[in-house]
């Protein structure tokens, strides 16, 4: 049987998992790597660290299965999003660090793009936000800010791309530079519609046409690692960013089908097909993995910047915790927060609000507060964030004539707490489904990878599936969410 390896690299972990054909994980390897913070508002990684993890833990994770690179069919690449790298093409030596996703110092540019004019235009073409979520203004604050980086883009001496594209070019040696729609979507520069680095955005953000890399299908011919990497050479199949990925794994495939990924950050897809979807609730209009040579269909989407983070932040920001753990037993200890709200607005609130001045608040601390109430809270946060954005993804299908969500699918790394998925099906008042494999992710862009090589996937995203119904009254329900919207309000105001 060929086995299939997905590279997962995540925001705060480059991880590799083993999967065979049914979809059983054969053996996997995770490492977090190190997060940098030089001024409040910046969130920087080290492009070398996480080329040199992600080989790192590929290589352990066939060294655990028992397995050669022959043995090995193919490899999915699934990414976060948005995050930019700059290299030098002659020696693949980044020239700065990394720009994170999460990263906010472009957002006095972005400022200025709203106060021009320029925002009905880059979401027509994008189905984006003018945001410094996204990729474009980053990659300008490089080319402006690294030393000679601009004159060399000019002069075609160096390349630039999201985090599966530096992969994809370590992986090959440097023989490709490319990219997949789902990732190309998230940057500002793609058309969505068109299916192109738009020109007239590359001029608004000056940005050199040459820099960027080829746009592909996700479930493709990539090219081949180099023998020196594993052994010898294996085909790189499949590319997605991570939550077009569980999107995928989730076997969302078909209009009206939605699922929430709880990582560093949580983000909710919902299929839309052919129909480009635009919001008028504060989401985002992007496009899905493509497979086959059809365009990529389209899904509504929606982000919260600090899901799992938050409990990172209670960990090795506050210390209230050893490892992260220890989160779900302490929160478990109390009945609820005791009234604590938390809005963990570090890097400014996401979708539906949009505020990038919002700052993080703690409201309702007693005397009585406990560090156990702190992590219900925080816990809750993950909810709350979550429960806003289906609220208003169901406003716009609603207004799309699409049937209302009857169900929420959910993955990712905080999907395992019981505790948290029983919260957010009695604040959603409808069913939240969980597999039986959270791991959606890599599962999504090993999946890709099979259709790509046009193999006989077997497995059943279906099976052991646990639902968690709602069980709160919905007036209930409701004065949480007031509550939360009440406390969102108090940190848009600080």
């Amino acid at each position: 049987m060929p086995y299939l390896l997905a590279l997962d690299q995540g925001t705060s972990s480059s991880r590799a998992i083993v999967f065979d054909l049914a979809g059983r994980i054969r053996a996997s390897a995770q490492v977090e790597f190190k997060q940098h913070y030089p001024q409040p508002g910046r969130v920087e990684h080290d492009a070398l660290e996480i080329w040199q993890t992600q080989l790192a833990v590929a290589r352990q994770a066939l060294a655990k299965a028992g397995l050669a690179a022959a043995d090995v069919a193919g490899i999915g690449i699934t990414n976060q999003r948005e995050t930019i790298v700059l290299w030098e093409r002659a020696s693949g030596r980044p020239l700065h660090r990394a720009l994170v996703w999460q990263d906010r110092r472009t957002e006095d540019a972005c400022a200025q793009l709203r106060r021009d004019g320029h925002a009905a235009l880059i979401q027509a073409r994008t189905g984006l936000v003018v945001d410094a979520y996204f990729s474009a203004t980053k990659l300008r604050w490089l080319l402006d800010h690294v030393p000679d980086a601009r004159a060399r883009a000019e002069r075609g001496e160096l390349a630039a791309g999201t985090i599966d594209s530096w992969l994809l070019w370590q992986l090959t040696g440097g023989a490709v530079h490319a990219t997949d729609v789902s990732n190309a979507s998230r940057t500002l520069l793609y058309d969505i519609h068109q299916g192109r680095w738009d020109p007239e955005l590359l001029r608004l953000f000056d940005i050199p046409a040459a820099l960027l890399p080829e746009v592909r299908a996700s479930a493709t011919a990539f090219g081949s690692t180099l023998t020196e990497h594993f052994g010898s050479p294996i085909k790189i199949a499949g590319i997605a960013g991570d939550q077009q990925a569980a999107l995928y794994g989730q076997q969302a495939r078909a209009p009206g089908r939605a699922k929430n990924t709880y990582g560093t950050g949580c983000f909710m897809l919902m299929h839309c097909g052919a129909q480009a979807l635009q919001s008028t609730n504060g989401l985002l209009t992007t496009r899905a993995a493509q497979v086959g040579s059809e365009p990529a269909p389209f899904a509504l989407e929606g982000s919260v910047f600090i899901g799992g983070a938050v409990v990172q932040w209670l960990r090795d920001g506050l210390g209230l915790i050893r490892s992260s753990s220890e989160i779900q037993p302490l929160a478990a200890s109390v009945p609820d927060s005791g009234g604590v709200v938390m809005v963990p607005a570090f890097t400014g609130l996401g979708a539906p609000y949009w505020q990038g001045e919002a700052r993080g608040t703690i409201t309702g601390i007693t005397r009585g507060t406990t560090a156990a109430h702190l992590a219900r809270a925080a816990l809750d946060a993950i909810a709350f964030q979550s429960a806003a954005l289906l609220q208003a993804m169901d406003r716009d299908a609603r207004a799309a004539g699409v049937a209302p969500l009857s169900e929420l699918r959910v993955d990712g790394g905080a999907a395992v707490n019981d505790a948290l998925m029983q919260f957010q099906a009695d604040l959603l008042g409808i069913p939240v489904v969980r597999p039986a494999m959270v791991e959606s992710t890599a599962l999504g862009a090993a999946q890709l990878a099979a259709a790509a090589l046009q193999l006989d996937w077997q497995h059943d995203s279906e099976h052991a599936a646990r639902a968690f119904e709602p069980a709160m009254p919905r007036d209930e329900a409701v004065a949480l969410m007031a509550r939360w919207e009440h406390a969102v309000r108090q940190a848009t105001a600080a």
